[in-house]
């Protein structure tokens, strides 16, 4: 979100007068990039080449051809992010009230035009392209955390299904082996424990964000190690399944971005190597947390390892070697969704008959220092 405040904003500036382009342009260059159209075609041509990086759209309203008010509807429909102004000389109330009832200008400025009236309502035009910028990321992290959440639900939900369904279309209970009905009922239990987990994790964590911001303490931050030790709080270990993680923090960092989505990826993580040493002899899952060089976090697993061929296409493909249980693949791909989404990445190394390291990598944080342990 800081980017969105620190690029220098281009404004689209149409006017059929070459010399009115130049006047805006020279009044205005210094705060911003000015691109310059001399007809409504011309406009929707620069448009769709630079939509992306154009926030405000000015456009004279008399105009050869299409005039301003028709340019303003095209934009307002096709690209809506960019905040609307009108330039006319001509007090047509009719022309102006249609406009303005109709949303498709933010303000209107009057021939001829004067730098200072000029830069005020580019500044509010533009704090409305930043608001709406912000909104947008707003949506799309809470579109990321949904379907996240969704499919750390989901995959336990399907299992518990299974089991029951097996239970079900058995007929004869009676002549079943008890051992195989316990272990159904086990599982089960512990996919409804899960699902119960990840809905305390991330209920969790979006109560304590709120509840720091609103404390305004800069102290209270969000961390690594914070939503590492949340995470172990509420996670549902079975058996003695919690001697076997352990944390190490080298330099612990705030999670600034999505710190929501964040805890549900160390929830997935946590659950896929729980499972991967399962079976072995001293099942270990380690997480580190280093600041230095750059933010990091860590999860080593012993388990058996990842095959090759399975490993080159977990982050691209659904691809899954836990369908029995209700995987579908999904996991690893929306783990690094996420972390791509925050401006950081995933990487997966593992080595068969060793085991399995995933790291998650955050984007650096301005100015802050990170804590030593």
């Amino acid at each position: 979100m800081n980017d969105i405040r620190q690029t220098q904003p281009t404004i689209l500036y149409v006017d059929d007068e070459e010399l009115a382009g130049k006047y805006f342009a020279r009044a205005v260059d210094a705060d911003y990039e000015v691109l310059l159209a001399r007809s409504s075609d011309e406009a929707i041509a620069v448009l769709q080449q630079d939509s992306a990086r154009i926030a405000v759209l000015v456009t004279d309203f008399r105009m050869p051809g299409r005039d301003g008010g028709d340019l303003l509807r095209q934009v307002a429909q096709e690209y809506p992010h960019i905040v609307r102004i009108l330039v006319t000389a001509y007090a047509d109330v009719d022309v102006l009230l249609q406009t303005v009832n109709t949303g498709e200008v933010f303000r209107i400025l009057e021939k001829p035009l004067r730098p200072v009236s000029v830069r005020e309502t580019l500044q509010m035009a533009i704090e409305r392209y930043r608001e709406r910028a912000i909104q947008n990321q707003r949506l799309m992290a809470i579109d990321e955390t949904l379907a996240f959440l969704a499919h750390e639900l989901n995959t336990p939900l399907a299992a518990i299904a299974l089991n029951a369904s097996s239970i079900e279309n058995r007929g004869d209970v009676e002549h079943d082996s008890p051992q195989e009905i316990i272990g159904a009922a086990r599982s089960m239990r512990e996919s409804a424990q899960y699902c119960i987990a990840v809905v305390s994790s991330f209920w969790r964590s979006v109560h304590n964000g709120h509840r720091k911001l609103a404390e305004g303490d800069a102290r209270s931050e969000i961390t690594a190690h914070g939503l590492i030790s949340a995470l172990l709080d509420t996670y549902p270990f079975a058996a003695a399944q919690r001697s076997w993680v352990q944390v190490e923090i080298n330099g612990d960092f705030p999670v600034v971005t999505q710190p929501n989505c964040v805890a549900l990826v160390l929830s997935s993580l946590l659950s896929n190597a729980l499972r991967a040493v399962a079976d072995v002899p001293s099942p270990s899952v380690r997480f580190t947390v280093t600041a230095d060089p750059g933010p990091r976090i860590r999860i080593c697993d012993n388990g058996p390892g990842i095959p090759p061929e399975i490993k080159a296409r977990l982050l691209t493909d659904p691809i899954t070697t836990h369908a029995k249980s209700g995987g579908n693949g999904l996991g690893l791909i929306l783990c690094d969704r996420v972390m791509q989404s925050c401006g950081g990445g995933l990487q997966i190394e593992s080595t068969s008959g060793v085991g399995t390291t995933v790291l998650l990598d955050f984007p650096p944080i301005k100015g802050q220092t990170h804590r030593s342990y």
